[in-house]
């Protein structure tokens, strides 16, 4: 019986990469340096999981920004406009990836993984572009491992899933590429086959409805082709994973692929294993997903170990292999870093080395050694699910107690625009999402607080110094609508966290976001509710500084929940409420302190929907709900103001339209106000912020791109609903890119302004 994960974080540790990759962007460090870390750090991955007893390594799963990206390269798919960027191999890869400021090329769209808060650059299909395909990172690790003694499963994202995530550029269908597509691949497959014995060709789009009838026609006959091209190499097998969610639909195209192995998402999926083992072909092997690669917990023994016995006992040993659910990318690195968390609370968890030790165990229970590991795993569980702060009472009462007249505001939105009038705001209003530069001043006295080296009043008196310099700089831009810049937060799912009940926190539990960005989530482990008012002293101080309006600024039920790392024993619906009911508090105390804009970011909205429609209208149901739970206690004269991350709109645009906020901001400057388009064809009747540039990248944008943008917003969007804003907050940006870029952005409002009719 096999045993396998589908992928390693990258980061390493201690965020090695991560300080690799921003000392060599800084220019600190060397190629040589930076490929002399990554190659360090999968050698010790490799390490990990030979260590727990898996069956094999994975290579291709570890990427210096993006395996997205990496596929883009090995294809030759990039963009004409990076035809400048030079000759150099990383100088391009980061340029595609980061844009090009020294020759103004702005960066690849980027958007959420599937459900995930993991970004993929998207690759981008040009017409009649010729391509000139590269080589996959792949090829060097396998090498390398097979080198050092190790036995690698490569993994690669397979082909149907990149061109089904693919965008089409000036008309351009990127399923016209899939020959050519398929026959780079077939070519990769046969290198990789005097390497590997394992090939993992990854098609999540499988699990979703995103695959068009016509591709999917192709599937079966261009599956039969890539076996072919394995088969050529020698005795190498694909293994067609599938994961975030169950096989339905697209069921009969997995099982009969041809490929000598299936992997499924048991985590995700948890009743597709009949209908799985039902259609597979005789000879075609069962990976079952059993660890979540998605979560902090650990493997309920019990249930993995009926999983197992059901697979075994239709299809044999032999035909069975144990993994993880997806790859471990979504998790932490080492339990073992943790110091500090309560032991009910750390005996619950299994970080990434953790998660590759319990596939060793479930092994050794599915051979009949392992009832004592049954056992210790089971009264583990139970401790947990004992203690005291697991459940607190009041919160499930008031939970409970919730009605529908709870998640409606006062009045229709008419009536709402028309009682805040008061607010005096010009044409597309101008404004920022919230957080503004993180210097390393603030992150200096933050932990200078945290470690005890500074009074509270001297804490406070630091953060409002910070406050106070960042409204002015607002004024001194002539923002229309101001914030007070965060300077007291760390992260904006973390700061609230640390101030409601039921959470806690790991010292190192970083994971990847994008590129070198890390979050550390909080951890969801008992039943939510606030202590005190969190945001509420700071948001008064700032408007006490100014005439102009300041937002109060929160984080949704929704993107709380979806960035944290959450309880496993209540539904996900049941804690997003809770949640809701702590955050309405807030809403209700900044605006008895007098914030009338209050901005509540649902980022995540769209990243937390399920793969299929039937789970997706489930979920949308009660995401709404708690949104509309945390923003329907105020007055008409209170503006409620939402923010969103990378999102396609077109399917969920009623379930936004639901939300009833005020205003609307998105991302969207990447795609050239594409997703505009859907805003449209819905006539929606929100005032709606349409990013103008794109905060990820560190190119200034020009005021002449910014007003070729507004002047496209304009053609969607009527000009009494347009605001102006970037794309997203500015925290990872310095002020010498924020603040020229506003500057922009101010500039360009005014020139459309005075463009547009009275």
């Amino acid at each position: 019986m096999r045993t396998h994960i589908l992928g390693f974080p990258s980061m390493g540790r201690q965020r090695e990469l991560k300080q690799a990759l921003e000392s060599f962007w800084r220019g600190d460090t060397s190629a040589h340096d930076l490929t002399g870390t990554a190659h360090k750090l999968q050698e010790a991955h490799w390490g990990v999981q030979r260590e727990a007893g898996l069956s094999y390594v994975t290579t291709g799963d570890f990427s210096l920004y993006d395996r997205m990206l990496d596929t883009s390269l090995m294809l030759g798919a990039v963009p004409a406009r990076f035809a400048a960027c030079g000759k150099d191999a990383l100088t391009r890869y980061f340029a595609l990836a980061r844009g090009d400021a020294s020759r103004n090329i702005p960066a690849m769209e980027m958007t959420k993984w599937f459900d995930t808060n993991y970004h993929y650059l998207v690759p981008e299909i040009e017409p009649d572009a010729v391509w000139t395909p590269g080589e996959h990172p792949v090829l060097e690790a396998s090498k390398r491992a097979t080198a050092l003694g190790f036995t690698p499963k490569a993994a690669i994202i397979g082909p149907f899933t990149w061109l089904a995530l693919a965008k089409g550029q000036n008309g351009a269908d990127p399923w016209t590429r899939l020959d050519e597509v398929l026959a780079t691949y077939a070519a990769l497959l046969e290198q990789l086959g005097s390497l590997c014995s394992c090939i993992q060709i990854e098609e999540p789009i499988l699990c979703t409805e995103l695959l068009p009838a016509a591709a999917a026609e192709r599937f079966t006959e261009a599956y039969a082709g890539l076996n072919a091209a394995v088969a050529r190499a020698g005795s190498t097998s694909l293994l067609l994973a599938t994961y975030f969610g169950p096989l339905t639909q697209h069921l009969p195209l997995a099982a009969n692929s041809g490929c000598a192995a299936l992997h499924i998402d048991l985590v995700r999926g948890p009743n597709q294993l009949d209908a799985v083992v039902a259609a597979l072909p005789e000879h075609t092997a069962l990976s079952l997903g059993l660890v979540n690669g998605r979560n902090i917990w650990k493997t309920d023994y019990a249930q993995a170990a009926n999983f197992i016995k059901r697979a075994v006992s239709a299809l044999g040993a032999d035909r069975v292999l144990l993994a993880s659910s997806c790859s471990l990318l979504h998790s932490p690195v080492d339990l073992a870093e943790e110091t500090d968390l309560p032991g009910h609370i750390k005996n619950r968890m299994a970080f990434a080395v953790q998660k590759c030790a319990e596939l060793a165990d479930l092994k050794a229970i599915a051979q009949g050694q392992g009832a004592d590991l049954l056992a210790a795993n089971a009264a583990l569980l139970a401790e947990a699910q004992a203690h005291a702060d697991t459940v607190v009472t009041t919160v499930r009462e008031r939970a409970a107690a919730v009605t529908p007249a709870m998640l409606a505001r006062k009045s229709p939105r008419a009536a709402r625009k028309e009682a805040q009038n008061w607010l005096r705001l010009p044409l597309l209003p101008t404004t920022t999402i919230g957080s503004f530069p993180q210097t390393d001043h603030i992150r200096k006295t933050r932990l200078a607080f945290k470690r005890g080296q500074m009074s509270q009043a001297d804490y406070e008196t630091a953060i409002k110094a910070e406050i106070a310099g960042c409204i002015k700089k607002q004024q001194e831009l002539g923002l229309d609508v101001l914030v007070h810049g965060e300077a007291e937060r760390n992260d904006m799912v973390e700061y609230f966290g640390q101030q409601l009940g039921g959470f806690c926190f790991t010292r190192n539990g970083w994971v990847q976001s994008y590129g070198s960005r890390c979050v550390k989530p909080p951890v969801i482990y008992g039943d939510v509710y606030r202590k005190a008012p969190m945001t509420v002293e700071w948001a008064r101080y700032a408007q006490s500084l100014t005439q102009k309006p300041v937002k109060g600024m929160l984080t949704g039920p929704v993107t709380i929940l979806c960035w944290s790392f959450v309880r496993d024993d209540l539904p996900r619906s049941e804690v997003c409420r809770q949640i809701a009911l702590a955050i309405r508090d807030e809403v209700t105390d900044l605006e008895a302190a007098g914030i009338h804009i209050i901005q509540i970011d649902e980022a995540a909205l769209r990243e937390g929907m399920p793969l299929t429609a039937a789970e997706a209208a489930v979920y949308l149901q009660w995401a709404v709900d708690a949104f509309l739970l945390t923003s329907t206690g105020v007055e008409d004269r209170t503006q409620i103001h939402t923010h969103m991350c990378y999102s396609e709109f077109n399917a969920i645009l009623p379930a936004i339209a639901r939300m009833d906020a005020d205003v609307i901001s998105i991302e969207s400057s990447r795609s050239g106000m594409e997703l505009l388009d859907a805003f449209t064809r819905f006539h929606y009747e929100g005032e709606v912020g349409p990013g103008v540039y794109d905060i990820h990248s560190p190119r200034i944008p020009t005021a002449d791109e910014m007003v070729h943008l507004l002047r496209l917003a304009l053609k969607h969007i009527d000009k009494s609903q347009l605001w102006v804003n970037p794309d997203c907050g500015l925290k990872t940006r310095r002020w010498e890119e924020a603040y020229p870029a506003l500057e922009n952005m101010v500039a360009a409002t005014l020139r459309v302004r005075v463009e547009l009719p009275a």
